[in-house]
């Protein structure tokens, strides 16, 4: 649950989709692929260019590398390896970022990374590390009570909880693995009023019925189904409807880090 009647919206971009344009238009923090799971260089340089143009924060969606499998799959790395490949990600985006007149404001785990560090102290103390000796003034986006968010926060990071519209929780507050039936939300309006309860009450249904807390920040809407962009738009008028901006007022847009 948020304080401020304000909410941070956001989705996964630069993968080679078919509805950048359009979602960056409609929200206000933009991860956008590192290359290692999706997207070529030029999905990736319009991606941030159009978020530039829209004044959208830019984000590194740095992930396992694996684009066989979307990053989707669990790896076994070393922490060597794992600081490696991300610090190697994080900086060819930021190289683009800059070239483009930008700066990075955040980073966001892609994929199976992302749920990986959501369980794993250890894998999230590491991410958190790595990302903290990169750059100590961005901000790491986590699963809302998860463990990254709280290695991330004890690595002194900014740090911004996330929430999922479009995909259901467990009583435990993880996310519904994909291969289960009814894991993840196609109606935008029960999507809405999902958005709405996180942030009115910070309280949602899960899908056996009972209510977990999920207390968040910022909201990402998936960007790499055929109605994301209605989806997109019924959301975000759903929220200013309610009364609630579509911005993270916790960092000016685009401000030099």
């Amino acid at each position: 649950m948020t304080s401020a009647r304000t909410i941070d919206l956001n989705a996964d971009l630069g993968e080679g989709g078919a509805f950048d344009a359009e979602l960056l238009a409609l929200v206000s923090s933009a991860n956008i692929s590192c290359g290692a799971h999706a997207g070529e260089a030029d999905d990736i340089t319009s991606a941030i260019r159009l978020a530039l143009l829209h004044d959208v924060k830019i984000g590194a969606h740095p992930s396992y590398p694996d684009r066989l499998n979307h990053g989707r799959v669990s790896q076994r790395l070393s922490v060597v390896q794992l600081q490696d490949t991300i610090r190697q990600q994080l900086t060819w985006l930021q190289d683009l970022v800059h070239s483009a007149g930008g700066e990075l404001n955040h980073v966001k785990p892609h994929g199976a990374l992302y749920n990986d560090a959501a369980r794993d102290r250890h894998l999230a103390t590491a991410l958190a590390g790595i990302v903290h000796d990169f750059n100590k003034t961005l901000t790491l986006v986590g699963l809302a009570g998860s463990e990254l968010v709280r290695a991330s926060r004890e690595a002194g990071l900014h740090t911004l909880e996330e929430a999922f519209v479009d995909r259901r929780y467990c009583s435990d507050g993880s996310l519904v693995p994909r291969t289960q039936p009814g894991s993840v939300i196609d109606d935008p309006q029960v999507a809405a009023r999902q958005a709405l309860d996180i942030i009115e009450s910070g309280r949602i249904a899960a899908i056996d019925g009972s209510i977990v807390t999920v207390s968040a920040q910022t909201l990402c809407i998936h960007g790499d189904t055929p109605g994301a962009v209605a989806f997109a738009v019924t959301l975000r008028d759903a929220l200013l409807r309610a009364g609630i901006t579509v911005n993270d007022p916790a960092k000016p847009v685009n401000a030099p880090n």
